[in-house]
């Protein structure tokens, strides 16, 4: 048994997340091959395993349950079966690959423009057998391929990042933006044609921080 395990089922429970057994398995491994891949390529500032739990697992686990949400809700275009979720400077894969292992009907992609860091995600997808992930050496502003949902976590500012991804968004989809404190100021600099439709605040697991989520629309 791994020994974040009980945390990691602590946390769960706090989240009210159900995952099965092997589920829990491939987060726990997914966090050892961060920590594994760190010491070489330097994936995370975070390095302690029990640090790595909250401010990365629990963190990206926190926004599942709503994402479940908003997805239900999208109104599909005619024959669309598949929901896909583009992560943009995904970094060492957080929020994406968490919500691959725990979500796995959807199709993720993982885009970051440092090539080391989408190969780490092609890595985990293969090592934790996740055939719903891919890992994409790109700039987010040459995608074209219409995502459902397009999401980042600490990446850039909302301008720059609905700027960014515009071209990556489905005409029915949404942005789902994770930010630590209420970003009044950016949300403040929003162009007209970028429509906020829920700021919802996140509780975090053992993290005594502000966490919240920015919904928009283009």
């Amino acid at each position: 048994m791994h020994p974040l395990s009980p945390a990691l089922q602590k946390g769960l429970d706090e989240l009210s997340l159900s995952l099965s057994g092997a589920q829990q398995a491939q987060l726990l491994a997914y966090m050892d091959l961060i920590g594994k891949w760190t010491k070489v390529y330097n994936l995370t500032a975070v390095r302690d395993a029990n640090e790595m739990l909250t401010h990365h697992l629990l963190d990206s686990l926190a926004v599942v349950a709503p994402l479940r949400r908003e997805l239900a809700k999208l109104v599909l275009p005619e024959g669309q079966t598949q929901l896909s979720l583009l992560d943009v400077g995904a970094g060492a894969g957080l929020p994406g690959i968490v919500i691959a292992i725990t979500c796995p009907e959807i199709l993720v992609t993982c885009v970051d423009t440092v090539a080391k860091k989408a190969a780490f995600i092609q890595q985990v997808a293969a090592t934790l057998k996740l055939p719903n992930l891919k890992g994409l050496h790109a700039r987010v502003e040459s995608l074209t391929r219409p995502y459902d949902v397009v999401c980042s976590r600490a990446f850039a500012s909302l301008v720059d990042f609905t700027a960014w991804s515009k071209s990556a968004l489905a005409s029915h989809g949404v942005w789902m933006a994770m930010k630590g404190k209420h970003p009044d100021q950016e949300l403040a600099v929003l162009p007209e044609s970028v429509k906020v439709f829920h700021v919802e605040q996140l509780q975090v697991p053992g993290l005594d921080a502000e966490r919240c989520i920015i919904w928009m629309r283009g």
